[in-house]
């Protein structure tokens, strides 16, 4: 069986190889160009589109693949396939379409809200369980079941869209939270979360050679709402029977797009702003202030992913920690957070009164 997921994942690698420079030509032909701006770290063109080859390697992998595992008679759960295929295919076609005109932030949200409600409604992917910390597992279903699980696809799917905003990094802590994702779905032995995480891996590392700076191609929304989506659906049905787990490990998986998307909305809550208002104070933009270059900027991103995916693995074995390395955890990121200067001034009177509430509960201070 071994034989097989390593198959995919170096078919997938070749194709996406493969498909990258002939998708940057057709980005350049039909005008989908990132126009560099004040909030850009980029100062020429540069195609997009990047997400095609990731989605056109995923997809023809795929076909290649289930023939081959319907044959030797591996269990694979199609609905899950499907979900991943539909709603993908959907969300691609949704981010092809602003890389080339920049639809409104309303626009997206509805396509969005349609793939996440196809996996949810139509093919019945849910989030099945809950676990409180140094408590029991609990079977939700019914309406709160549905609302978390479109919760976590469409916050996903953005998180990932923030992120990308240097060279190789949406894809890089991508394809480390896909990795992480292998070797729980290997633990747990799902063979369809094996599968399609291989040919996840595969097509996001085949594209990330032309990525990685200086890139020669941008995956634009048409990679980076792909890459949140099917890293949210893949969650989702890895932990679906692991009620040990729940939904905890899946957050910490995605902890550097979720940390950084949430101090984001609480920035712009603090300052009267939209949600869906760009600005410059991401992780990777302080990271560049305070002196690093583009590379180590993005290396030093990598990093944190793996800590956080190495964590997810240790917690999946270890639930009674949950709690205490959860918030010893949240702290350290509020911490560096304002280091780094990811909260400004009016937060950190928030986020100070956070840090304190909880240290005393749990009597780490006096």
């Amino acid at each position: 069986m071994v034989y097989i997921f390593v198959t995919a994942f170096v078919i997938a690698i070749i194709l996406s190889f493969v498909m990258t420079p002939f998708v940057r030509k057709f980005a350049i032909l039909v005008g989908a160009v990132d126009q560099p701006n004040h909030r850009k770290v980029h100062t020429s063109l540069m195609p997009r589109l990047g997400g095609l080859a990731i989605y056109i390697a995923f997809v023809m992998t795929l076909g290649i693949m289930l023939p081959i595992l319907m044959k030797i008679g591996v269990n694979i759960q199609f609905n899950a396939v499907f979900a991943i295929l539909i709603g993908g295919s959907i969300i691609v076609l949704l981010g092809a379409l602003d890389d080339r005109v920049e639809i409104s932030p309303k626009v997206k949200l509805l396509g969005q809200i349609i793939a996440a409600c196809i996996v949810v409604f139509v093919f019945d992917l849910k989030v099945s369980f809950l676990t409180l910390p140094f408590g029991e597992a609990y079977n939700i279903n019914g309406w709160f079941s549905t609302f978390i699980t479109l919760f976590w696809i469409i916050g996903v799917t953005n998180a990932i869209n923030l992120i990308d905003g240097l060279d190789g990094l949406a894809a890089g802590v991508s394809a480390i939270a896909t990795a992480t994702l292998l070797v729980l779905a290997i633990m747990m032995g799902n063979v369809t979360v094996i599968i399609l995480s291989c040919l996840l891996l595969g097509s996001i590392l085949g594209f990330l050679y032309f990525n990685f700076h200086p890139a020669k191609i941008f995956m634009g929304d048409s990679g980076s709402l792909f890459l949140g989506f099917a890293l949210a659906t893949l969650s989702i049905l890895g932990f679906k029977q692991a009620a040990i787990v729940s939904l905890i490990v899946p957050i910490i998986i995605l902890g550097v797009p979720i940390s950084d998307t949430f101090f984001a909305i609480v920035r712009r809550i603090v300052k009267k702003e939209p949600i869906s208002m760009a600005d410059k104070s991401h992780l990777h933009h302080c990271l560049l202030q305070i002196g690093l270059t583009h590379r180590q900027t993005v290396l030093a991103i990598y990093g944190i992913a793996i800590t956080f995916g190495f964590s997810a693995i240790i917690l999946s074995q270890a639930s009674l920690w949950i709690l205490i390395l959860t918030a010893v955890v949240s702290i350290l990121l509020i911490m560096a957070a304002q280091k780094l200067g990811l909260i400004q001034k009016r937060e950190k009177t928030v986020f100070r009164s956070v840090v304190n509430m909880t240290t005393q509960l749990l009597g780490l201070k006096s």
